[in-house]
């Protein structure tokens, strides 16, 4: 891979094998959860990934953003932030399922620019930067190049489809394949495993910036709910949704989502 980051990639990836180190003394489906308020499950992995991220990741002058660290918002003067997600799908973990990962972004003047995504289960390591291109597993990849949604395969979020909000896609043109972990499936979604992953949930910027950055640099679309360019390390890190998908795809796929995109920004002003 040549490089438009490569200190910045170095970096990531240095900081993804030392949290595999660090998984490999958890057993997945083994583990007991807490719940922190708002009743996500956090577990003593997700803590001590977190602690070896920031060793690995932060230096002078750089900005800090963790599901598991509290923001002093000092990231918000910061040029360059990293945005983190020491175990995302912390739920498929407790239960044993394959499905969850450690996701690493990096953000320059509100762009996410590099990301990294492991996932300990399956093995998977997914790396690139905006210029890089994608590895996947250390080979180069590129997103889907489908032209239409006839076929394609959509993943959807678990937690979202048991509570029926995919319902009204049920008859689509795409597959649905149910999947734990946003930050999973956006990194495959980047590697061209899938075609498409699209959420009308909000999420936080530490849920999707690593994988936006994937996408983005493989060549695929990442998009809001409202059709603007994603930032990040906003004071607010809740966002309040996402698409993405391979390019050729995203004209499509707005076509199918606007009824149900302005449905769902009608009910969150409620």
């Amino acid at each position: 891979m040549t490089s438009a980051y490569p200190e910045i990639l170095t970096r990531i990836d240095n900081a993804l094998e030392a949290a595999r180190d660090v998984f490999s003394r958890f057993t997945a489906g083994a583990i007991e959860a807490e719940f922190k308020a708002g009743h996500d499950p956090v577990t003593e992995a997700d803590r001590a990934v977190d602690a070896v991220l920031r060793e690995n990741l932060l230096r002078d002058g750089e900005g800090w953003l963790s599901e598991e660290s509290v923001d002093d918002f000092s990231r918000l003067g910061k040029r360059r932030v990293w945005v983190v997600d020491p175990l995302d799908g912390t739920r498929e973990f407790v239960q044993g399922l394959p499905e969850f990962c450690v996701s690493i972004g990096c953000v320059e003047n509100g762009r996410p620019v590099a990301g990294g995504i492991y996932n300990p289960a399956t093995r998977e390591k997914f790396l690139g930067a905006i210029g890089s291109g994608v590895t996947y597993n250390g080979s180069p990849t590129r997103p889907s190049q489908r032209k239409t949604l006839d076929g394609a395969l959509v993943l959807a979020s678990r937690s979202e489809v048991k509570r029926g909000e995919w319902a009204p896609f049920e008859n689509a043109p795409f597959k649905v394949q149910v999947m734990g972990s946003v930050a999973y499936k956006l990194a495959l979604v980047s590697a061209g495993l899938a075609d498409i992953t699209f959420t009308l949930t909000p999420k936080n910027e530490w849920d999707v910036v690593a994988g936006a950055a994937l996408v983005q640099s493989a060549g695929g679309f990442v998009s809001t709910l409202d059709n603007t360019v994603l930032t990040a390390n906003n004071r607010n890190p809740l966002l309040s949704g996402l698409l993405a998908g391979g390019p050729h795809l995203k004209a499509a796929l707005r076509s199918v989502l606007e009824p149900h995109i302005h449905h769902t920004a009608a009910e969150t002003e409620r």
